[in-house]
């Protein structure tokens, strides 16, 4: 079993930034992989950005890249994905889901996930 938890949500303007925080509970130590997905009103749930175990695999969706970054402190425990130069269409609930079965990959698609965070909600107003 594991819990996930995320927080940092809220209202931004766009040009401005936000960092996610997603704090990972489990009864057993294992490795796992990290991802943060989101859903925008009306549409589907959609990958954002993945990292694996030991950080050395890190994969971003096209829309985000270049502008957010997900890093991880497997120490200190808590995810973080830090949004920069956000826009309108970044507005969606944001989601961190972990994978515990291939902790060396950096997975992309939701059916990869094991367990995940109940979301935390960013608006970016224009």
């Amino acid at each position: 079993q594991m819990r996930l938890v995320e927080s940092g949500g809220g209202l931004v303007q766009a040009g401005g930034s936000l960092r996610l925080s997603c704090a990972a509970s489990t009864l057993t130590a294992r490795p796992y992989t990290l991802g943060w997905f989101r859903q925008a009103p009306g549409k589907e749930r959609e990958f954002v950005a993945a990292i694996n175990w030991s950080g050395s695999s890190i994969v971003y969706a096209d829309a985000v890249k270049g502008r957010f970054t997900i890093s991880r402190d497997n120490a200190k425990n808590p995810l973080q994905l830090t949004m920069n130069n956000l826009k309108p269409d970044d507005t969606a609930v944001y989601y961190c889901a972990a994978d515990i079965h291939r902790p060396w990959v950096a997975a992309v698609t939701m059916d990869e996930y094991d367990y995940w965070g109940q979301g935390t909600q960013v608006t970016v107003s224009s």
